[in-house]
């Protein structure tokens, strides 16, 4: 891995994600911290990213790397965890049965990666289609159910699912925005995460000096 990708890149990737992430536009925008629960989901996101080879931490930290060339690295491993956990946080619903399903759906995805500890590019493949499913579960059909209704009839459905559902599906509704910000900020993780140093083979130096 070449420096300006350790120093410049990979740390600009991650804080323009978890700008992004943490943006919520509406009649005022606000910066909305990571929830608890998302800082959970980070440690094990990036637990299971060392753990399936997806990123080396000793090629980013290690004693025989320059003071400099660790700081770096410290830099890189702090803004992946930052980014993963204002990820989690922005696709994770803010209430009711939505927020439980989601928060269920990734510990158990990430706990079972974790288990099956598959190599590092079916992990990425296996991220992208998890941080997929719960973008589009929360900003397209979640979004499209709290939308407000055009007619007489779909006012009345969307009375009586509310109804049906005890109010616990429903989520306030977003700025149109928010969507397209919340699919460029896991772009950007994801780009992020893919450039992260793997692992060297056997044989090799592990640390580059």
């Amino acid at each position: 891995m070449t420096a300006l990708r350790e120093a410049v890149v990979i740390p600009l990737l991650f804080l323009t994600s978890i700008l992004i992430a943490a943006t919520d536009v509406g009649p005022r925008v606000t910066v909305a911290p990571p929830s608890l629960f998302s800082l959970v989901l980070a440690t094990l996101l990036v637990g299971t990213l060392v753990r399936c080879g997806a990123v080396a931490p000793a090629r980013l930290l290690h004693g025989d790397r320059a003071m400099l060339a660790n700081a770096n690295g410290f830099v890189v491993v702090a803004t992946l965890f930052a980014s993963a956990a204002q990820v989690m946080s922005m696709l994770t619903p803010q209430t009711g049965l939505p927020m439980l399903f989601v928060s269920v759906f990734l510990f158990v995805l990430l706990l079972n990666t974790w288990v099956a500890m598959p190599d590092a590019v079916r992990l990425l493949r296996s991220l992208a289609v998890t941080l997929g499913s719960a973008l589009v579960f929360k900003f397209v059909i979640l979004d499209g159910l709290a939308a407000p209704a055009t007619s007489r009839t779909a006012r009345v459905l969307a009375a009586l699912f509310d109804v049906a559902t005890l109010g616990t599906v429903s989520q306030p509704p977003r700025s149109a925005v928010t969507g397209y910000m919340a699919f460029l900020a896991v772009l950007l993780f994801l780009a992020g995460v893919s450039l992260l140093p793997r692992p060297r083979s056997a044989g090799t130096a592990l640390i580059p000096r």
